[in-house]
């Protein structure tokens, strides 16, 4: 089953919004044939693999396939691949986790079943999870899977007080940043990230799987207008999130932006200074088919999606550099929070080291998010 999570995370970054799968076919207790799901709209996981096995002149019947995700059991872009399994004789089916896609989800497994098929059910159950968290949560509440990114310093700040933060990670992590923005379908920050950093949030010097939507919450509208991102309007789709009113305040300026084919979005305001951050994510969602959302903050737009709940992943760039300066910018602000057993929780799901910096992957607890 590790061996169908390694291959089903090839995929990564071309099948979204379908999930990735991967899938082995065993023979005496050795892995004979393989496949993944490589393309949206291509084949799944189960045809690749039972192909790879017919290629190599292996008849699948009577062998065993390791599957990543529950084998669909309705007609599609592809053809139901638990049909396909059965007409192919397999004898026995290991899944890892049931697919939650309603059309498919509890039918797969006693389709196989009914059809005289073994079938195993929660091996590697945690891995197949995580590889599937977008699309879960995506078939759950129609949202994407959100990830909240910075670099800091070990003492939690992201610039000087001055604003100067170039550069706190190393050439590594950076580039661990640009493969992230090589395979999510829209990059959020707030427009003091624009005004202070000037940055094009496009993917450079790495595999380019996806072309994100580049998304600026800027509840004032004051986006400079010769800032990178307008200027580079013909390298990737730019969204500017703005609080509804200034659709009848600004008309003027809003036309001239709609005119350089920038999408505008209105949102309601949750508090003075804030909006509300859900109809972004459902017109994402829905508009753009997006699935992985990667915020690169600053602070306050981070805070704000860790206390509206819409954060589920948080990437922690951590340097080995100490600011030491109250005044010094902080890495999240916005939330009040009265004892430490109130504090916004976090699981640890990984820690890989970059050079001398290290990136913490972390789960926002299922109550917080």
């Amino acid at each position: 089953m590790r061996e169908a999570l390694r291959l089903a995370r090839r995929g990564e970054g071309f099948v979204e919004p379908n999930p990735m799968v991967g899938a082995v076919i065993v023979q005496d207790g050795r892995v004979v044939a393989g496949g993944f799901h490589e393309r949206f709209g291509g084949l799944h996981a189960e045809a690749q693999a039972l192909r790879d096995c017919r290629d190599k002149g292996i008849d699948p019947a009577g062998l065993t396939i390791y599957v990543t995700l529950e084998p669909c059991s309705h007609h599609g872009k592809q053809p139901p691949c638990a049909q396909a399994v059965i007409d192919a004789g397999i004898k026995r089916v290991v899944v890892a986790i049931p697919d939650p896609f309603e059309p498919v989800a509890g039918k797969g497994v006693p389709m196989l079943r009914d059809a005289g098929v073994e079938v195993d059910l929660g091996v590697c159950r945690e891995e197949a999870q995580r590889l599937a968290e977008p699309y879960i949560k995506r078939g759950r509440t129609g949202l994407p899977w959100v990830i909240a990114k910075w670099a800091q310093t070990l003492d939690g700040k992201t610039a000087t007080r001055t604003g100067d933060s170039k550069w706190i990670s190393n050439e590594l992590s950076r580039r661990r940043v640009h493969e992230l923005r090589a395979r999510v379908d829209a990059i959020i920050v707030g427009v003091g990230t624009i005004r202070a950093d000037d940055p094009t949030l496009t993917a450079r010097e790495v595999d380019v799987k996806r072309i994100a939507r580049r998304v600026v919450v800027d509840p004032k509208l004051s986006l400079p207008d010769g800032c990178k991102l307008i200027q580079t309007i013909d390298q990737a789709p730019l969204t500017i999130a703005i609080n509804e009113r200034l659709f009848d305040d600004e008309p003027d300026r809003l036309k001239k932006l709609a005119g350089l084919g920038i999408e505008l979005l209105g949102l309601p305001t949750v508090s003075k200074n804030q909006l509300d951050l859900r109809p972004l994510f459902e017109h994402l969602a829905q508009t753009h088919a997006a699935s992985n959302v990667l915020t690169e903050g600053g602070a306050h737009l981070t805070g704000a999606l860790l206390k509206q709940g819409f954060a589920d992943q948080v990437l922690a760039f951590v340097a080995p550099r100490v600011v030491g300066d109250k005044s010094a910018l902080d890495s999240v602000v916005g939330l009040s929070h009265e004892s430490i057993a109130d504090a916004t929780r976090l699981t640890l799901c990984a820690v890989e080291k970059l050079g001398e910096d290290v990136l913490l992957d972390y789960r926002v607890t299922p109550d917080q998010a």
